[in-house]
């Protein structure tokens, strides 16, 4: 079976549209909740950084699909971290209860 030449490009923009849109109800919940407490920093930076570079990679090999799926993924990585900080910044910190 011989697939077409666009196949490639459609399902890559298939799972770019899945991918990225799953971060959608993330940052919808953090900016509703005004907390983003669950979130792990070091995770969110490390993805940050990980989508930064597949962004640049897709750039080099010329990938359309790449290139947005990691460029909006990036936007939404970085504003769900931004939250992350400006509310923990916010919010008192725990202190333990003594016996």
């Amino acid at each position: 079976m011989v697939l077409p030449p666009w196949t490639p490009t459609l399902i890559g923009s298939i799972a770019a549209v899945c991918t990225t849109g799953a971060f959608v109800p993330q940052l919808i919940r953090v900016w509703r909740l005004k907390s983003a407490k669950e979130i792990s920093l070091t995770t969110f930076a490390a993805f940050s950084l990980g989508t930064l570079t597949w962004l640049m990679y897709g750039f080099l090999i010329r990938s359309v699909p790449v290139i947005l799926a990691n460029g909006v993924t990036l936007v939404l990585a970085l504003m769900i971290l931004s939250l992350k900080l400006t509310y923990d910044r916010g919010s008192p910190r725990s202190v333990p209860k003594s016996a």
